[in-house]
């Protein structure tokens, strides 16, 4: 018999839902906050343990309520240091994170979605096909794990939380905009919308809903300078192609100093001339932003290769001499398969110059 079935998990619920839920058990409302200053807290798992809650009233919660959390997942840490959890769902579905240790920040990647329904073809989640959406307590409870996990092993503190794990987080959109209220929320747990990215391949409605009702960063999965190209590597592009994908970035609400940031996977022989470096450059060249490019983290069914470090070196370099700002962000968790999906699906059965456009 599941005594759970019947009763309301309080980490699906934002401030404002808590509040009403506590009223709806006869309680005024600031005892819905009360409850949200505890739930969050590290090492806080029974209703006993609020101890500025009248006991009459822990007892009633204990009735209608409970608190999720993971327990024992799958742990793998790589020689460099990234460490992958592999998170049981109740209905025995798994979702990886990865946190990723730097020498400034400590930054954890999140699943929003178990699978995903976006198909690009040089991506592991994307082999696995879709499954269902993660609900508001699954995507914070990543979090709240690793959290506890690094106090536990002095690994430091959380600081940055990144939606690049499995899934399309804007095809998520509600428990998406549920979870960023939570992780930002002063009573919840208190990350700053600076502090948060959220990731897209590119629906472009979501995409501005995002812009409208949160802070948070903007990252978007290009992987390509023109739409025959990216239509090829991800199918999303023929619903949104590039041009109303990057008009919809330049109208992106952003705060003075915000940026996109564009994540371009380097794929040989496929979108990595110097040809496609200086079409990137013009693609991008009035919009605030920086670029990621990434070598491709090889393995399982993927047939791409990622190019030698020199074209990665030179296509970097045409880019940089156009104005803007670029980093080459390396695999992490290579030796533990940190890439997203490999998890589950082996569980399962420089100086910053004044942009300008590039010579021909």
């Amino acid at each position: 018999m599941n005594l759970k079935k019947n009763k309301t998990d309080l980490k699906k619920l934002t401030q404002e839902e808590l509040v009403s839920f506590t009223e709806s058990l006869g309680q005024p409302a600031f005892r819905g906050r009360q409850i949200l200053a505890w739930i969050y807290k590290p090492g806080i798992e029974r209703f006993d343990q609020m101890t500025d809650l009248a006991k009459e009233f822990r007892a009633i919660l204990k009735d209608h309520a409970f608190m999720s959390r993971f327990k024992q997942p799958i742990i793998e840490t790589s020689r460099d240091g990234a460490v992958k959890f592999g998170f049981s769902l109740a209905d025995n579905f798994m979702i990886e994170s990865v946190l990723i240790p730097e020498e400034d920040r400590n930054t954890l990647c999140v699943s929003s979605q178990a699978g995903c329904a976006m198909g690009c073809r040089f991506c592991l989640t994307g082999t696995m096909g879709f499954t269902r959406n993660l609900n508001r307590a699954e995507i914070v409870n990543q979090v709240c794990f690793v959290r506890d996990w690094m106090l536990a092993h002095h690994k430091g503190k959380l600081t940055n939380i990144v939606f690049m794990g499995m899934g399309e987080p804007l095809a998520n959109l509600d428990n998406l905009l549920g979870s960023i209220s939570l992780l930002t929320e002063q009573r919840g747990l208190d990350f700053s919308s600076r502090r948060i990215t959220v990731s897209t391949c590119g629906l472009i409605p979501q995409m501005l809903t995002l812009g409208r009702k949160t802070k948070v960063n903007l990252a978007i999965s290009l992987h390509a300078a023109d739409n025959a190209t990216r239509s090829r590597l991800m199918p999303v592009n023929d619903r949104y192609p590039l041009e109303e994908l990057l008009t919809a970035c330049r109208e992106y609400p952003q705060k003075k100093r915000q940026r996109v940031m564009f994540e371009y996977t380097l794929l040989e022989g496929i979108n990595d001339s110097e040809k496609t470096a200086r079409e990137l450059s013009r693609l991008l060249y009035d919009i605030p932003c920086k670029i990621n490019l990434l070598s491709l983290n090889e393995g399982g069914e993927n047939t791409y290769k990622s190019p030698s470090r020199g074209a990665i070196l030179g296509f970097q370099k045409i880019l940089r001499d156009a104005g803007f700002t670029v980093f080459i962000r390396q695999s992490r968790g290579v030796d533990i398969s940190a890439a997203c999906g490999q998890l589950a699906n082996k569980n399962k059965s420089g100086k910053k110059k004044k942009k300008k456009l590039p010579e021909n």
